[in-house]
């Protein structure tokens, strides 16, 4: 409701400028710090004062004075030097924001500015299990997939699977050159539990087996990614069982967490089904890249890079200066090279390429197959080489997508930005949206439980990165199982007698929520220093205080429905006295908190920021915990005031249920 009554207060102000001073302003909205200055603050008379040549407080005068009526709006005053602080009617805003809370999701947005949308997140490569890193990407993709549909977008998930990259290459390699282990045999692994796990361990194995001899590691990666690529024999039969196989426990992984998809894109489809042919086609004949004949690039197909040298040195120098991993400037320095000498695509044009078609731009489709026994009940698709099953609905063809990739990838991302735009497609690449993400990483503390060892000079640091190539994390399935035992054990505490389903939805609701929150509660360019202690504390800015604030609520609903004499009718009188009495504001903070949760989700989206939402949900958690401590709501002797109080209690839950739900997290009857 507050969003509703700023895009009123915006539009009528915008329109009553143009009239009575024929300027065309954008209207800058604020929100004040004291609910003394009231609920919306513009500082657009500053604007208008440098066009007409006029004192800002005498236009804000001018304009309090003949600005017309708007719903919702119970008055406008001037304050300051001229800014324009807008009251809200507060009996208006209960009656409406009940209205809207009981209406379900928003679809505040205009028919014609509703899009079509892909969210392309989690996108792991199918060579070893998930870890928590990978948890942040998926949490942080499927939140904002929530999001976007809660406001009326047309949204489809996808999860790009790497099945013909060089870390799948290097299990293979493993498989083959290390354990000496047939087709058959590593089929009858992949059908076991733990190969993800499996693959864990040989991928670390495999690295150590490059670093001794890397010549041979050059030799072996280049033959094995051939034969993938091409599709055929053994080797590439190998590559496509350990990959299909990984998925399968990723995709169970995630659905611990509520996480599904809908499309999976594999690499191999993009070469096989020739999309990498019929883009390599458009950005040669463009211009967009071209042969180069000489120096360390010889033989190559490159795109022309806008960068200087000097600003990829200043980005290399960065990095290393903050401890980050230098690799990745070498990383940068060749992620132009779209077309490797020896005629293997790079990740880069591979991803052109699949670009392109998520746009609608390739003139090229995927053949589409059910997965099968996904962990979801609906259906999950996969694109194929084979032909096409029936019943596939239509993928791609979006006029906006984001891709959910570390902040590691960011030059990746802009090449591929470029290559839209070197091929005339600027709109697109505008709409390219690399949502991007810092490294989750570990507190020395954490990495010690994990059974780590770790030097004196790392023990002393704030965090401690993780590192697949190395062995070196927390396994995802690890941290949700060692979640849900932590959180068992809490709830046993407070109810010794729950047991059974209640018991494991109980706890599987708490340790989800934790840490869903946990991932979301900071901003996405904040390096997160995973702790099991902090991820899973009840107190301070967390997901058990939230959902702890919904149990408590519940409670009071209980035996206020039990309270002889309640009722649901309040007067128009004692609404008033209530909204204008003493007690007013600290009323007004949690009803004003409860129809704010259009603003906080437009605020996400229009910023990329899921932690706008966690945040509103603790505010709103906080301001009712706050109310419920000045306000003695069941033994209000006034039954009207009481049912007012109920009904706030109510509106308060429904808010804060929807922002958690947007969060991916559910609230329990019991903690």
């Amino acid at each position: 409701m507050y969003l509703t009554l700023l895009k009123r207060l915006r539009e009528t102000l915008a329109g009553h400028i143009r009239e009575k001073y024929g300027v065309e302003l954008s209207v800058v909205l604020e929100r004040p710090p004291k609910l003394e200055m009231g609920e919306a603050a513009s500082p657009v008379c500053f604007e208008l004062a440098k066009r007409l040549k006029k004192a800002p407080r005498q236009i804000a005068q001018e304009i309090a004075g003949s600005l017309p009526k708007i719903e919702g709006i119970g008055r406008l005053e001037v304050a300051g030097a001229g800014y324009l602080n807008a009251f809200f009617d507060r009996a208006w805003f209960w009656e409406n924001a009940r209205k809207e809370a009981s209406g379900g999701p928003s679809h505040s947005l205009r028919v014609n500015d509703r899009k079509r949308v892909i969210v392309e997140h989690t996108s792991i490569n199918p060579n070893k299990a998930a870890h928590i890193g990978h948890l942040r990407n998926a949490v942080l993709g499927d939140t904002m997939v929530r999001l976007l549909r809660h406001t009326g977008h047309d949204v489809a998930v996808q999860n790009y699977i790497d099945n013909t990259g060089v870390q799948v290459a290097d299990v293979v390699i493993a498989f083959e050159q290390m354990e000496k282990k047939s087709l058959a045999e590593v089929k009858a692994l992949a059908a076991g539990k733990g190969f993800d796990y499996l693959c864990w361990d040989l991928y670390a194995k495999v690295t150590q087996f490059f670093e001794e001899d890397k010549p041979r590691a050059g030799k072996l990666r280049g033959e094995t990614l051939k034969a993938i690529e091409a599709g055929e024999g053994e080797t590439a039969e190998m590559a496509t069982v350990i990959a299909d196989a990984v998925v399968g426990f990723h995709l169970r992984t995630m659905a611990r967490l509520d996480i599904f998809y809908e499309l999976l894109a594999r690499e191999s489809e993009i070469l096989h089904l020739h999309f990498w042919d019929a883009a390599f086609e458009k950005l040669k004949a463009s211009g967009a890249i071209q042969l180069a004949t000489s120096g360390k690039n010889a033989g190559c197909w490159v795109m022309p890079w806008g960068k200087e040298v000097n600003e990829v040195n200043e980005v290399k120098e960065a990095k290393e200066k903050n401890g980050l991993d230098a690799a990745a400037s070498d990383e940068e320095d060749q992620a132009k090279i779209i077309v490797r000498s020896n005629g293997t695509v790079t990740y880069v044009g591979k991803d052109i390429a699949y670009q392109l078609w998520k746009f609608g731009l390739l003139g090229k489709d995927f053949h589409y197959r059910r997965w099968p026994n996904p962990p979801d009940p609906k259906e999950l698709w996969a694109t194929t080489a084979g032909a096409n099953e029936a019943g596939a609905p239509h993928f791609g063809g979006a006029e906006a997508v984001y891709n959910v990739i570390d902040a590691r990838q960011a030059y990746l991302q802009e090449v591929v930005a470029e290559g839209l735009r070197a091929l005339g497609h600027a709109k697109e690449a505008e709409n390219s949206i690399h949502f991007d993400y810092e490294i989750v990483a570990l507190t020395p503390r954490c990495a010690a439980e994990m059974g780590y060892e770790l030097s004196a000079e790392d023990a002393k640091r704030p965090y401690v990165e993780v590192s697949g190539r190395k062995g070196f994390g927390v396994k995802a399935d690890d941290l949700i199982t060692r979640m849900l035992a932590a959180a068992e054990t809490r709830v046993l505490q407070k109810h010794a007698e729950m047991a059974g389903n209640e018991l494991k939805r109980t706890a599987n609701a708490l340790a989800v929520g934790a840490l869903r929150f946990f991932l979301l509660k900071v901003t996405r360019n904040t390096i997160i220093a995973f702790d099991f202690e902090d991820a899973l504390s009840a107190e301070g800015e967390t997901g058990p205080y939230c959902q702890y604030a919904i149990v408590r609520i519940r409670g009071i609903r209980r035996k206020g429905a039990e309270v002889a004499g309640s009722r649901s009718e309040i007067s128009s009188e004692t609404l008033k006295k209530i909204m204008e009495g003493p007690e007013s504001n600290t009323i007004w903070e949690v009803l004003l908190a409860s129809g704010s949760l259009d603003f906080a989700v437009d605020a996400a989206i229009g910023a990329q920021e899921p932690a706008f939402v966690s945040k509103y949900a603790f505010q709103l958690a906080q301001a009712f915990n706050n109310f419920y401590h000045k306000h003695h709501i069941l033994s209000e002797a006034d039954e009207e005031k009481r049912a007012f109080l109920l009904g706030l209690t109510e509106l308060v839950e429904r808010q804060l249920v929807a922002a958690l739900e947007l969060l991916g997290m559910e609230a329990p009857e019991k903690m």
